[in-house]
């Protein structure tokens, strides 16, 4: 039987969601004190995330999974062979007990040198509809996770699907309320609203939020994370607004002082407003700017009378303000709706199925 300290390699890249529930679970299979590191592409943002986090990182090659014609794709196939190659040789020279894949196009390569080298995979899907790299690797994997429960039917094999939830980063849910306010100069006579895009897709909310912030702030406090490099002068120094560009530690405190959050509708994001119990405005990025997944998450959450849905296309209209108000008015019985919905504890669930099939590998 293998004796030393178990080992689990982390990969998936390519958005900040690739990434982010990977870091939740490093930061407690260290604390178990397993071994870990991460395989990204040498570009991408995991490597910036990860990197940060002073977690050790291997970089490989992979093609872009693309759904539609680019001449890059008659290049893409070799790019991703060279990827295997290279996880064959890190695997060799690290011998992980378990893979756990996230997703995103730099994930496939990993995932298939890691079955080729019968390393036990499990993957993790976070959205309603699977991305692509996840379609993929499923054949090579022991099992794959998934945030919600209408993802099984997209998989051959239900024996292989988990329902688990999304692993969530434990400072977000010990937030305190009052040290965000103090953090952001607030009192407590307003409510807090907390928005909040993303990178590349905050722009657009972060014009409709500034058109009407004048109206906003005669009822509200205004805590806006516009995005990088994505802050405006214009609207420094007023009373009962603050913008930041980004924030790290306080976040946790930031979303416990909120009483409404708008956002977009990535998985993650949902996930972590599902588990906060916070009524949330979701503007989901349009079909022609993804997938259209986040159009899927956030129209079944709106179904459910959880979330309220306002399109990408009327941020340009003026309706912000009028949803805002009118979610306003709704909060306690959103708020009631929200503490009966049931939130799987993805850390502990994943943990130990992760150590089920260390376990098995390690066997004699």
């Amino acid at each position: 039987m293998k004796l030393n300290t178990p080992t689990i390699a982390f990969t998936g890249g390519g958005s900040s969601g690739h990434v982010t529930p990977n870091i939740a679970l490093i930061k407690n299979f260290q604390q178990l004190n397993w071994s870990v590191f991460y395989i990204g592409s040498k570009n991408g943002i995991e490597k910036e995330l990860i990197t940060r986090e002073k977690i050790p990182y291997y970089s490989v090659s992979s093609g872009k999974l693309r759904r539609y014609f680019s001449w890059q794709n008659f290049l893409d196939p070799f790019k991703t062979v060279w990827g295997i190659l290279q996880a064959l040789l890190i695997f060799r020279k690290t011998k992980p007990d378990v893979l756990f894949s996230k997703g995103g196009f730099v994930a496939f390569p990993v995932v298939v040198a890691a079955w080729l080298t019968r390393i036990p995979v499990i993957a993790h899907e976070s959205d309603m509809t699977p991305g692509l790299a996840n379609r993929l690797s499923f054949p090579f994997a022991k099992k794959i996770c998934l945030t919600f429960e209408t993802g099984k039917q997209f998989f051959s094999d239900p024996n292989k699907v988990l329902i688990t939830g999304t692993p969530l980063r434990p400072a977000l849910l010990q937030g305190n309320a009052e040290k965000g306010r103090q953090f952001c100069g607030f009192d407590a006579n307003k409510k807090v609203i907390l928005i909040y895009g993303g990178g590349s897709g905050a722009d657009r909310i972060n014009i409709a939020m500034r058109q009407h912030l004048t109206e906003l702030l005669s009822d509200f406090h205004i805590i806006h994370l516009c995005g990088k490099s994505k802050t405006d002068a214009a609207f420094e120094n007023i009373k009962g607004y603050k913008q930041f560009e980004y924030v790290h530690e306080e976040l946790g405190d930031l979303l416990a002082a909120a009483d409404l959050v708008i956002s977009r509708a990535g998985a993650n994001s949902i996930y972590e407003l599902l588990a906060l119990r916070k009524p949330s405005i979701l503007i989901p990025l349009s079909a022609k700017a993804s997938r259209g997944d986040q159009i899927q998450n956030a129209e079944y959450f709106e179904e459910k009378g959880l979330m309220t849905v306002l399109p990408d296309e009327r941020l340009s209209d003026g309706a912000l303000l009028s949803v805002i108000q009118k979610v306003s008015d709704e909060l306690p019985e959103v708020r009631r709706r929200l503490n009966d919905y049931p939130v799987e504890n993805a850390i502990q669930r994943i943990t130990a199925l992760v150590q089920e099939y260390a376990r098995t590998k390690t066997l004699p």
